[in-house]
């Protein structure tokens, strides 16, 4: 019953038609057309008249050869020859199509939906020691909330709760859930997993990240691929085209022809019609995008176009920067070497115990790293500017800081494996030195696979630009294999480097997290941001948003474009190949309105097919399939079939 209520034009029109084959060919009444035409009529009328009053509107609109009219002409006239089932065939399996063709594009756009439904529209908030339901527009920044477990996380703050753990997959594609600290950021459509938890406002309901993404997501399905503007224009020409040859083809044999009559070649000419109509080629396409933008959100990859899918395909060179980006962006400690009898706890107790009243990212490193051990009273603590601490601890003298510190007072250092350039934090206790701690920014565990996948898929030089030291950044170039690396650089050192190398006229992306990325984020051809650490100017100028930093969503994005582009071409080479192929049977009179049907609808029911392999592919949607289109639709807003295209759009 739901079928029929949904699609009563094609319900209603294929049971006159059964009616009117039943009549004409199966009872006592054959060959009395006053009989079966009334039926072919009814069921002409269900699915003809919206088309033609599409036409109509399409005409007002300035767009006189759209689909509509193309259909229209054709079946008029395959009644005019007495052919009522074709006619009625045509018109039916158009509608089918077009069911189809609305239908899919919303299920590409259904992991933007799925993305739209993770804002929550309820808050509770505290006020005045009592909490109230409020719309999340109308809290404040600076207001506490509460999220129950299973519940969506209205708006972006920071966690009051000791801990919490969020699921975080609509909004970075990652399924494994988040463990937040107390005082950590939370986003706005995160689901709060085991326990209550209390988090503190820090951003309106309009500036949250999630309503950022959304926006994104949004505007990119705006936003036309080169392909797509393409083949919108050729659909414009293209169209007005084939109606002035099926004219010729209709008058222009009486002058070569000895034999012509003029119901033949008007059916040969209607027959063109059909085939020509550009929907299945033209919504093709779009759907490909469509598909391939939803894949890479599905994945925590937001795309602000689908024009950057094909941006990413044609990319040969991309330049990265390193901290935040390709290592994790803060200090911690890597290895304790130990002298003099002492065991590596000691050693850290006695740098934490100096460290604890540190700031600085070094001494926090130290005391993240601690593990919780008791530390000793210091005595006597002094700073010794741009070296390091000294400090008594159980009347002995403790030192925490580079080799100049120990040099200074006399303390000669064991060992000498110090060459790598990484942080070192000596200690020495009563004269002797006990140990070194060795600190560096870690490479993100991703790293080397993303660069080793970003070759593969056809990026050719992948170059790092950063502002640490040259050392640094030439040690863990060659520790991921990369072409270059350029280190000691300022903003505009960096934005001389992407610019220099776009002379070359060739693809050239650039990948950063810094506020101090935003204008070389805005100048490449291709500017990806960090979206998780990353500041709000390089999110707001990019075109790709890696929501979860791993570098390795950058290749993955690369092959979502390779492979929607491949989807696109398939359907372009396919679509155009069987139309031209029965247009050509059609001319010399082989082909049927049966085989200009399937050049039709059957190739657009195809093509839908096979764009939707690029949401399989990617986003894991095992099940999708050609009846997902006529099931229960995802906006029930549209009662009608969305047109295919700006061509027909009315």
């Amino acid at each position: 019953m739901e079928f029929l209520k949904k699609y009563y034009e094609v319900a209603w029109s294929s049971v006159f038609l059964v009616a009117a084959l039943l009549v004409q060919y199966g009872l006592s009444f054959e060959g009395q057309a006053y009989v079966y035409l009334p039926l072919f009529l009814a069921s002409y009328l269900f699915v003809g008249i919206p088309v033609w009053i599409k036409a109509f509107k399409s005409i007002r609109k300035g767009t006189i050869f759209s689909e509509f009219l193309l259909m229209g002409i054709a079946t008029v006239g395959a009644f005019v020859l007495g052919e009522y089932a074709e006619g009625v065939a045509v018109m039916l399996f158009y509608m089918i199509g077009e069911y189809a063709q609305g239908n899919a594009v919303r299920k590409a756009r259904g992991s933007i939906e799925a993305l739209i439904n993770q804002q929550p529209d309820v808050a509770l908030v505290e006020r005045n020691g009592q909490t109230e339901q409020v719309h999340p527009s109308e809290v404040q920044p600076g207001e506490i909330i509460q999220v129950k477990p299973g519940e969506k996380v209205p708006l972006d703050g920071e966690l009051v709760t000791n801990k919490a753990s969020f699921n975080t997959a609509a909004l970075t594609g990652e399924s494994k859930p988040m463990t937040r600290e107390q005082g950590e950021e939370i986003w706005a459509g995160s689901i709060n997993e085991l326990v209550p938890v209390r988090i503190k406002v820090t951003k309106a309901f309009k500036d949250s990240r999630l309503s950022d993404i959304l926006n994104m997501v949004q505007e990119a399905t705006q936003r036309k691929a080169p392909t797509q503007r393409f083949m919108t224009r050729f659909a414009k020409v293209y169209t007005p085209i084939v109606v002035w040859l099926a004219v010729a083809l209709t008058f222009l044999p009486w002058l070569f022809v000895d034999t012509y009559v003029f119901e033949e070649w008007f059916y040969r000419a209607l027959i063109f019609l059909v085939v020509s109509c550009p929907c299945g080629l033209v919504i093709s396409i779009p759907l490909g995008y469509f598909g391939g933008i939803g894949a890479a959100s599905q994945n925590g990859i937001l795309l602000k176009g689908s024009d950057y899918l094909d941006q990413l395909r044609k990319m040969k060179t991309l330049f990265l920067d390193k901290t935040g980006t390709l290592t994790e962006g803060s200090f911690e400690v890597q290895d304790v070497i130990t002298h003099n009898g002492l065991s590596d706890n000691e050693v850290l107790v006695y740098a934490a115990s100096l460290e604890q009243q540190s700031t600085h990212p070094i001494g926090q490193a130290i005391l993240n790293f601690k593990n919780g051990q008791p530390l000793h009273d210091v005595e006597n603590q002094e700073e010794i500017s741009g070296k390091g601490l000294k400090g008594l601890i159980n009347q002995k003298e403790v030192l925490v800081g580079n080799r100049e510190l120990l040099e200074k007072h006399g303390v000669k250092l064991s060992g000498d494996a110090y060459s790598e350039p990484y942080t070192y934090v000596h200690v020495a206790v009563g004269g002797e030195h006990a140990g070194t701690i060795t600190i560096a920014d870690r490479i993100k565990k991703d790293s080397q696979q993303a660069i080793r996948q970003l070759r593969e898929k056809g990026v050719e030089r992948l170059v790092m630009l950063s502002g640490d030291n040259q050392e640094v950044a030439s040690h863990v170039a060659a520790h991921l294999g990369l072409d270059e690396a350029y280190g000691g650089l300022l903003p505009d050192d960096k934005y001389n480097y992407v610019k220099e190398a776009l002379q070359s006229n060739s693809v050239t992306g650039f990948v950063g997290d810094g506020l101090n990325d935003a204008p070389v984020i805005t100048l490449a051809d291709v500017g990806i941001a960090m979206g998780g650490i990353g500041s709000d100017a390089a999110i707001e100028t990019a075109d790709v948003v890696i929501q979860t930093d791993h570098p390795s969503k950058i290749a993955q994005a690369v092959d979502i474009a390779n492979f929607t582009h491949k989807i696109v071409w398939q359907n372009i080479g396919f679509a155009l190949g069987i139309k031209v192929l029965v247009m050509g049977l059609a001319t010399v009179g082989i082909a049927t309105m049966w085989e200009a049907i399937f050049a039709d609808v059957g190739v657009a029911l195809i093509a839908i097919a096979n764009a939707i392999r690029v949401q399989r592919k990617f986003a894991g949607d095992e099940k999708t399939n050609l009846l997902d289109f006529f099931k229960k639709d995802p906006n029930p807003s549209s009662e009608k079939p969305a047109a295919c295209c700006e061509t027909c759009s009315v």
